[in-house]
This record gives structure tokens, C-alpha cells and sequence, in this order.
């Protein structure tokens, strides 16, 4: 097997925050998709040792449209969380506290299907939506 795959984004919020929009549906529907082409229309999550999650994922033209699915394997709340997708690869994310915010690091299983650095710009994608949605929350609500 390959070698994880690591991606970070430093994130100016409290460890709290990060970890409502990372896990809160009413949250990821915002975030949760790698380019502007793309949304997420729907998202479930049972946030507990064996609880689900699945994530919907669609083209915004209507051409394509996947769920990121898995079971968690770990939740410990505000700093870890770990899962298996319905492929059977791995993942970790991390929420680390600093005098920054939060540091959030992810490392995850390669899959067969694409490229290595195709699979870490879609994530980061990603990752970097849920740092420009917490940030942006964040200064909304500060009045």
C-alpha cells in the first residue's frame, strides 16, 4: 500500500467551531466540495464509535454526482476523528490548537483510481472551502 497522503489548513477559529462545521450537516452542505463547479446538496452524520456518514456530492450542472461514505472509527471530541470509507481506506483528521486557531491535518489512504496529486488538490480543495466557511462564520458573528 501506498503512503498516506497528508494535507493541513491552519484555521483562524476556536477548536469548537471547526469541529461544529466539520461534523454538523447543517454545516458541511456549505463547505463540503473540491472546486466551484461542484456542491453538496446533502450530508447525514451519526457522530459516534460505528455511527455513518455520507456526503453527497454533485456537478452543479447535474452530469455527476457521488457519495463519500464510512463508518467512524474514532471521535474524540474537539482534536481527532478517525473513519474507514466504504472502500475500505483510512483516514485521520486532526484539530490542534494553536495561537493561530486551529491547525486541522488530514491523512488518508490513497485510492487506485487517480492520480496522488489529483487526490491531495481535490482534498485540500476541500479543506480549504471548510477554512474559508468557519473564517467567513466567524466574521459574520462578529458585530
Amino acid at each position: 500500500m501506498q503512503a498516506k497522503i497528508k494535507i493541513q489548513a491552519q484555521i483562524n477559529s476556536t477548536s469548537e467551531q471547526v469541529w461544529d462545521a466539520w461534523t454538523n450537516p447543517i454545516h458541511i452542505v456549505n463547505w463540503n466540495h473540491a472546486t466551484a463547479e461542484w456542491h453538496c446538496p446533502s450530508a447525514s452524520n451519526d457522530l459516534q464509535v460505528g455511527g455513518r456518514f455520507s456526503i453527497t456530492m454533485a456537478s452543479k450542472d447535474g452530469q455527476s454526482s457521488f457519495n463519500f461514505e464510512g463508518v467512524y472509527e474514532e471521535v474524540n471530541y474537539p482534536t481527532a476523528l478517525a473513519y474507514s470509507l466504504s472502500d475500505g481506506r483510512k483516514v485521520k483528521a486532526f484539530f490542534e490548537k494553536n495561537n493561530q486557531g486551529v491547525l486541522v491535518t488530514e491523512l488518508f489512504d490513497p485510492e487506485d483510481q487517480n492520480p496522488i496529486e489529483l487526490q491531495k488538490a481535490g482534498w485540500q480543495g476541500i479543506l480549504n472551502n471548510l477554512k474559508a466557511y468557519v473564517e467567513q462564520l466567524n466574521k459574520s458573528n462578529t458585530v
